[in-house]
């Protein structure tokens, strides 16, 4: 399994916080989220045993930000997996956001807590095929790499040229 990093971010739906936490790897690509109305141990809990129903592989170790419910919630639901938290560790995890608060602005904010579940859990899908793995590419290999993904987007679609 990629090394996972956890992190949260703060969405208002109805002038109500809604709290969106995210798994990403080492590489960028979202692993798993979950929209939630609090920022406790149960909910981190929850991210945790979701990311490894979804994996099936435990982790080595984990990177969150400085959060005390993640440490809480590791403890109960995989004691034997090294933590780490610290401010610049998570910025892969932090980073993530940005694409997500960008649609969201052109959007004009969320409705509902179901629409943001159901539009993250997409949108991340399908942003995970576009993005290029986070290595010392080449604009080059970076532009022959989309190329392709939208080739295979426009097959499983059926989109035509």
């Amino acid at each position: 399994m990629k090394l996972p990093r956890a992190t949260r971010l703060v969405i208002s739906i109805g002038g109500r916080k809604h709290w969106l936490w995210r798994a990403v790897d080492q590489d960028g690509y979202v692993l798993d989220e979950i929209v939630q109305t609090r920022r406790d141990t149960k909910a981190a809990k929850r991210l945790l045993v979701r990311l490894l129903k979804k994996q099936g592989l435990m982790p080595k170790r984990i990177i969150t930000d400085k959060l005390r419910s993640y440490a809480a919630a590791k403890r109960k639901v995989m004691p034997d997996v090294e933590h780490r938290s610290h401010k610049g560790l998570n910025n892969r995890a932090q980073n993530s956001h940005l694409p997500l608060r960008k649609r969201e602005r052109m959007m004009q904010g969320f409705r509902s807590v179901g629409g943001v579940q159901h539009f993250v859990s997409i949108f991340s899908a399908v942003r995970n095929l576009f993005v290029a793995p986070h290595q010392k590419r080449s604009a080059l290999a970076t532009h022959i790499y989309r190329i392709g993904a939208i080739a295979h987007w426009k097959t499983v679609t059926g989109a035509r040229a």
